[in-house]
């Protein structure tokens, strides 16, 4: 009888730790989903900076050609052309800082991409861990109940002697 009851006290133990394991295996999968919406947020404010850095290369870009055609076809004017080489250094610089910026842009973004392939993996890592505790935790409760049935049984033998 005593046997019995320290096998029940320990599939009781059993099945409360595997419920503790699945409740941690939730939790961490929780946080795991939530850094991974956050790692998405950042992307897409990534890829909004990184389309409105494109937009403003692309503006000064014609920006630069029309200066430089203006240039050529005012080299009579020496005063034109010097004010337009000016123009055109100061907007060599700034296509030279936005296509810096848009490169540390497109670094940041594949780092990004990196960075949530790891963390949907480790998503599924932690499902897969949870899905395999549940599955444990339900084999214990079968166990237990089963364990519970031949308690009943033997005690009702014991009554009935």
């Amino acid at each position: 009888m005593d046997r019995i009851r320290e096998k029940m006290n320990q599939m009781s133990a059993k099945a409360e730790e595997a419920e503790k394991r699945a409740d941690e295996a939730e939790e961490s999968l929780k946080t795991l989903k939530q850094d991974l919406l956050q790692k998405e947020q950042l992307i897409s404010s990534l890829e909004h900076r990184l389309k409105t850095a494109e937009d403003e290369s692309e503006r000064h870009e014609t920006a630069f050609k029309d200066l430089k055609q203006r240039a050529e076809e005012g080299e009579g004017h020496r005063t034109t052309g010097e004010n337009l080489s000016r123009k055109v250094q100061m907007l060599e610089e700034e296509l030279e800082r936005n296509e810096k910026e848009l490169k540390d842009v497109n670094e940041k973004l594949r780092q990004v991409d990196i960075k949530a392939e790891h963390y949907e993996r480790a998503v599924q890592r932690a499902e897969q861990e949870r899905d395999a505790m549940e599955k444990k935790l339900d084999e214990a409760n079968d166990k237990l109940k089963a364990s519970q049935k031949e308690l009943e049984e033997l005690v009702s033998q014991m009554d009935s002697l």
